[in-house]
């Protein structure tokens, strides 16, 4: 049962958030805040265990935009605790999602929210929050936000093909589709080094191990990943090269 605290400046966005999550068999207890200052004060309280050891909030459903401090400025304070609560943003704005990211969200829900999506949030929530055995928040990193007809979805990064550049944005390839994100090729290429993406062009970024074919044609290089081929510059075939050869585990 999650115990939850919501957090919104506007008293009937939050009596609304709190009828929808006390409506949830998953949630034990949900208290609200009507602002930053009081949402802090209740969770730095709440954060030290109670007799079972335990923190006494599990998660925080907190709004973006708020006076004073936001629930950006909310949730970056409160990462920097030992064993923060998960955090769900709940906001009417579809900008902010690659923050949500950075600051390891498990979800990012949108206003008006719906029953069935906060639900879903929830399910989220609470299965994090079921295994403790591990950090609740190392999933966060296997996904990336993507906006889908106006809702917020979380994409594996181990579904991803390959990305394309689009000035300031990225679009992900996935077998089922594609999917446009605000973030810089550069940053994506920075964050899935370690999981096997590398850079082969300016405007592209492949999962090694997505790769079905290298080509050589007159002396260009190119890759087929699926039904697309995609060239490989100068700048980067050799690393591509070595990249490909290096036996598994090196």
């Amino acid at each position: 049962m999650l115990r939850v605290l919501a957090v919104d400046d506007e008293e009937p966005a939050l009596e609304e958030l709190l009828y929808l999550l006390r409506s949830d068999s998953r949630v034990g207890t949900a208290e609200g805040a009507l602002s930053a200052t009081e949402a802090l004060r209740r969770i730095g309280g709440a954060l030290e265990p109670g007799a079972d050891g335990a923190a006494a909030v599990d998660v925080v459903f907190l709004d973006i935009h708020m006076a004073g401090l936001t629930g950006l400025d909310i949730a970056q304070l409160l990462a920097g605790f030992t064993r923060p609560p998960l955090i769900v943003f709940v906001t009417a704005h579809e900008g902010f999602a690659v923050q949500a990211f950075d600051l390891k969200a498990v979800d990012y829900v949108l206003k008006p929210v719906r029953r069935e999506r906060l639900a879903e949030a929830v399910r989220r929530a609470a299965e994090l929050v079921a295994d403790r055995t591990a950090p609740v928040l190392d999933a966060a990193p296997d996904q990336i936000p993507v906006e889908l007809g106006g809702v917020v979805r979380f994409v594996a990064v181990a579904d991803i093909t390959y990305a394309d550049a689009h000035g300031d944005y990225a679009r992900l390839h996935t077998a089922d589709g594609s999917h446009l994100v605000r973030v810089p090729l550069s940053a994506l290429e920075e964050r899935w080094r370690s999981r096997g993406f590398v850079r082969i062009h300016r405007s592209h970024l492949v999962a090694l191990d997505r790769i079905d074919e290298l080509r050589l044609d007159a002396g260009s290089m190119s890759v087929r990943i699926g039904a697309a081929e995609l060239p490989v510059s100068r700048r980067h075939a050799r690393a591509l090269r070595d990249r490909l050869m290096r036996p598994p585990g090196h």
